[in-house]
């Protein structure tokens, strides 16, 4: 009981002095808890304070430096703000003794041009006395000598132009000729065709005189129908042995003279059997021209002709033109350009198409007024063909002025396979007219005493009046006589004009 009474008594009593001293620690802890953080609050403010100065201090040094900063930039503009002003200051002495320089000069200046009036008035009236005298001594006028001086000024002035137009003309021709010269000798060395000499007008043979009049028939029935259905003129003469066919065309000739041929070899001659054979012979014809302009055409490698030109071209196998065959000489102008244009640069190609179809109207049959060249032409835009190939065919004759190389190319190529050495042959009466022609233009000048056609009018030779024309005048006389020439007559090649000046000076011994 006692026990329990003790427990009683002393567990309070334990508990009391545990929070009792549990009190005491915690306030002691409390205690030192507190002046620990006043400690931590005087040193946080002690710091801050040590740093409160420092940024005080470096804000202070850093208002020096930009104060120094600014204060040495202020310097240097101020200096530069000096030295702006010493150079105006300078400028404005400089202007200013330019002005008076200046004003100075423009005094001068009135001055000289004060005694310039003066001395101009002087020199008119000299002017005036001295024209007065020259008037009086040459018997003058003023107006009549100026015409004079210019006269003689631009005679003087013509006879330099034609001296230095000769000079010009002389150091091209050094280098042009030779080159041009060389290319056409090349060109022409690399061609040789043959060339028919074909009329209007072919003989038949005959086996003997008696066929002479099976072919005439009964009552002429047999030649009326020949010449009905071939369109051409069959002439039976005295000739022994033969039958003449005349006709203009080169195809109907053909035509006919196949037909009777073998009417001839067959024996039977009568209307039925003249009709069937002739057209039998006509579709052969017609056979060979196509194949003839197909032939042309894969000789020179062209392609892409209208089937119209195929057999435009065909014809010309039977066209001649002053004996020469029109369709070899195509070929041959095609070759020619060919060969010229690959040595200029030109398009070969181009060349060679207007250079075979620049006479194409002499294949066609027409009945109209127009000339093979416009034919050409029509039929050359009708087929789609390229300008150029068209003004190769429209200028190839000097109509048209040619607009491409191209086209020149197949004027100089036409020109040499007609003018070559055998080419075509030429009737006496135009062959002398055309010499009577050159004669005429030449003495038609002012100066000209004689003219002569040599050479097969390849050359005139003009002599002249050595007192009316002097070597400058004949230069240009030359050219005149060979421009006129150009404009008015049409001949194959070229003509060369040479003009003869000599002076002849004769004196008698007594």
């Amino acid at each position: 009981m006692r026990t329990w009474i003790l427990i009683a008594i002393c567990l309070p009593t334990g508990i009391g002095l545990g929070w009792l001293a549990r009190w005491i620690y915690a306030k002691y802890q409390l205690s030192s808890l507190e002046q620990r953080a006043k400690r931590l609050k005087q040193d946080a403010i002690k710091e801050a304070e040590a740093k409160k100065k420092e940024i005080l201090l470096e804000g202070k040094d850093q208002l020096l430096r930009d104060r120094h900063a600014q204060e040495r930039e202020y310097r240097e503009r101020r200096n530069e703000l000096q030295k702006f002003e010493r150079r105006l200051l300078q400028k404005e002495d400089n202007l200013d003794n330019k002005l008076t320089a200046i004003e100075r000069q423009q005094k001068e200046l009135a001055t000289r041009d004060k005694a310039i009036d003066e001395k101009r008035l002087e020199l008119d009236k000299q002017e005036d006395n001295w024209r007065v005298k020259l008037e009086e001594i040459s018997s003058l006028t003023q107006d009549e000598a100026k015409k004079l001086i210019i006269q003689s000024m631009e005679n003087e002035a013509r006879h330099d132009a034609q001296g230095l137009i000769n000079k010009i003309e002389q150091e091209a021709n050094l280098t042009a000729e030779k080159k041009a010269r060389d290319i056409l000798v090349t060109t022409i060395q690399r061609i040789a065709t043959d060339v028919s000499s074909e009329i209007t007008v072919t003989s038949v043979s005959l086996p003997s005189d008696e066929m002479k009049g099976r072919i005439i028939g009964r009552e002429g029935r047999n030649i009326r129908t020949l010449e009905t259905l071939t369109g051409v003129d069959i002439i039976i003469d005295d000739t022994p042995e033969a039958v003449v066919i005349s006709c203009y065309d080169p195809i109907r000739k053909v035509i006919a003279k196949t037909s009777l041929e073998r009417l001839i070899s067959d024996g039977r001659i009568h209307p039925a059997r003249i009709e069937e054979v002739v057209q039998k012979v006509t579709k052969e014809i017609s056979q060979i021209i196509f194949e003839e302009g197909e032939k042309i055409l894969f000789d020179l490698g062209i392609h892409n002709i209208h089937q119209e030109g195929i057999r435009a071209l065909g014809r010309l196998h039977f066209r001649t033109s002053y004996g020469q065959n029109v369709l070899t000489h195509s070929k041959e102008v095609a070759v020619l350009a060919g060969m010229i244009a690959a040595e200029v640069g030109a398009d070969r190609e181009i060349a060679k198409r207007g250079a075979l179809l620049h006479d194409i109207g002499k294949g066609m049959e027409t009945d109209g007024v127009a000339t093979h060249v416009e034919v050409g032409i029509d039929l050359a835009k009708k087929w789609g063909e390229d300008e150029r190939v068209i003004n190769a065919i429209a200028s190839h004759h000097g109509d048209v002025d040619p607009t491409c190389v191209e086209a020149i190319v197949v004027q100089l190529a036409d020109a040499i396979s007609a003018s070559r050495p055998g080419a075509r042959r030429e009737t006496l009466d135009n062959y002398i007219k055309r010499l009577e022609n050159l004669e005429r233009i030449a003495e038609s000048y002012q100066g000209v005493e004689k003219a002569f056609a040599i050479q097969a009018g390849r050359e005139l030779r003009i002599m002249v009046n050595q007192d009316t024309v002097d070597d400058t005048e004949s230069k240009s006389l030359a050219k005149n006589i060979a421009k006129q020439i150009e404009d008015e007559l049409r001949y194959p090649g070229r003509i060369k004009v040479t003009i003869i000046r000599e002076t002849r000076i004769i004196e008698y011994a007594r």
